[in-house]
């Protein structure tokens, strides 16, 4: 599933935001992180500020905090401000959907875009955001047994020849 920019950057400021709802970032700083165009992301995050996820903050130190139940929003309801997720206008037909074998990859796909929109709408920011977390952990922890074991690896490769 291919996300529209706006999208992707909504995704990233939510998610960010989120992590911690009393921090507070610039439309900058967010971009910065994500190697994004803070113009665009400055646009969506009035559309995420009109939805009712973010706040604006004035004056000095300013920027944007999340303001939504990170408990209750799923990527879904996200994704679904910014674009449409599932299949195309049933109006639309292409050359070949009217073939046998144009109902059955329509039918398909159809069944993927149902499955992608359950999945998304089965992921809340809290759980994405508890994910990511348990993953930097578990990375920490196998860097940091690889090097108490000082290269196990080429240890054993030694050993073996």
């Amino acid at each position: 599933m291919k996300l529209q920019k706006a999208t992707q950057y909504a995704l990233f400021a939510v998610l960010e935001l989120a992590r911690d709802s009393a921090r507070q970032l610039s439309a900058t700083d967010i971009a910065a992180l994500y190697g994004i165009s803070a113009n665009h992301l400055a646009k969506v995050l009035r559309d995420l500020g009109r939805a009712g996820l973010v706040e604006s903050v004035r004056g000095a130190g300013g920027g944007y905090r999340f303001c939504g139940n990170a408990k209750r929003t799923t990527l879904h309801d996200v994704i679904a401000l910014f674009e449409e997720i599932g299949p195309g206008a049933p109006d639309s037909k292409e050359p070949g959907d009217d073939t046998e074998i144009g109902h059955a990859l329509l039918h398909v796909m159809t069944e993927i875009d149902e499955i992608a929109r359950a999945t998304l709408m089965a992921v809340s920011l809290e759980t994405l955001i508890r994910s990511i977390a348990w993953h930097a952990v578990r990375e920490d922890a196998q860097g940091a047994d690889k090097a108490q074991s000082g290269g196990g690896t080429a240890k054993v490769n030694a050993l073996l020849s």
